[in-house]
């Protein structure tokens, strides 16, 4: 049987939706008319594909610009968001388990992104935490980047058991 894409329509018709209501000028919504709506939209879409298309590719896709959308209008409003690469992280990794549900494949990555992102969401909180147990580990921050670039090399060189 022929997958069925939704991408196309369920995109056009919020895009319709969105244009409609701020060309009427629809109060409820004011604060939304800007770019982030936009990326819900074609998030929904995404998601809309993945799971009512059965292309469960699109899950990852969908879930990163769902929530980038939403970040961005949360960020906005809520002062005590964080705004950082941990929310990302997180955005993928959520997408990469929900993804992991459908077709049985991620679930490593998805709980590596996600236990990263868990740790930078709650780094500042964990060094202060350290610190007035006598650690001082504030220095541990200089090898994030390195940290990433040689755990990325080991994802992307390692060799694939058959």
């Amino acid at each position: 049987m022929k997958k069925q894409s939704y991408l196309s329509g369920v995109t056009l018709i919020g895009f319709g939706i969105y244009f409609l209501f701020q060309q009427y000028n629809f109060s409820p919504f004011q604060g939304f008319y800007t770019w982030p709506t936009l990326l819900v939209i074609v998030g929904i879409g995404f998601l809309a594909n993945g799971y009512f298309g059965k292309d469960y590719e699109s899950i990852l896709p969908g879930v990163i610009l769902t929530g980038l959308g939403l970040h961005f209008h949360i960020a906005n409003k809520l002062e005590a968001w964080p705004d950082h690469v941990g929310i990302f992280l997180l955005l993928i990794a959520v997408g990469l388990l929900l993804k992991y549900v459908k077709t049985g494949t991620g679930l490593f990555q998805g709980l590596l992104f996600l236990s990263v992102s868990v740790v930078l969401l709650f780094f500042e909180r964990l060094v202060d935490w350290a610190v007035s147990k006598g650690h001082n580990i504030t220095n541990i921050s200089n090898f994030q980047p390195y940290f990433f670039i040689i755990v990325g090399a080991y994802f992307l060189f390692m060799k694939k058991k058959k």
